[in-house]
């Protein structure tokens, strides 16, 4: 299995103590609506880069997989219940408060309505988005999304 990129963050920050010591697992989903849009939701009041927009997901609990995170965080904080998680790409992030990896799914199987239960706001998107400033994470994921060239269907590879 290959190693995932790595992008690194505010490199002249300071790393915080015991950096890089644990991977910081994280379930994130691109979750899509009926009309193809994707779903991107600011970060909560006193977390870190609170305000910044980015694809919803969170930590991933001893004993969950990827998707098991993504269905408990997506219902958590968004109220919504998903079905199946497409595994899509991963990508390491080297923020200054910790080494993350971002296991990321594709999620167009879901019910109810968006209820943002962190005080978050939430913004369907498409290419190119609107919604700023962006989590540099993710950066690569929407470039990742953007549209394939005129007259080219989009696809999505899969797996990681």
């Amino acid at each position: 299995m290959s190693t995932p990129p790595l992008l690194v963050v505010d490199a002249t920050q300071p790393r915080a103590p015991g950096h890089g010591q644990r991977l910081i697992e994280v379930a994130v989903g691109v979750v899509f609506d009926a009309q193809g849009r994707f779903l991107l939701t600011s970060r909560p009041p006193g977390k870190v880069y609170a305000g910044y927009w980015e694809f919803p997901g969170g930590k991933i609990e001893a004993g969950e997989s990827a998707a098991q995170a993504l269905q408990r965080e997506l219902h958590e904080e968004l109220g919504l219940r998903i079905g199946g998680v497409q595994p899509w790409r991963e990508l390491r992030v080297d923020y200054p408060h910790g080494l993350v990896r971002l296991q990321v799914g594709l999620v167009s199987d879901w019910d109810g309505p968006l209820q943002m239960r962190e005080g978050q706001q939430h913004a369907w998107q498409t290419w190119p988005v609107q919604v700023a400033p962006l989590l540099p994470g993710s950066v690569p994921l929407l470039q990742w999304l953007q549209p394939a060239p005129s007259g080219a269907e989009r696809k999505f590879e899969l797996g990681f």
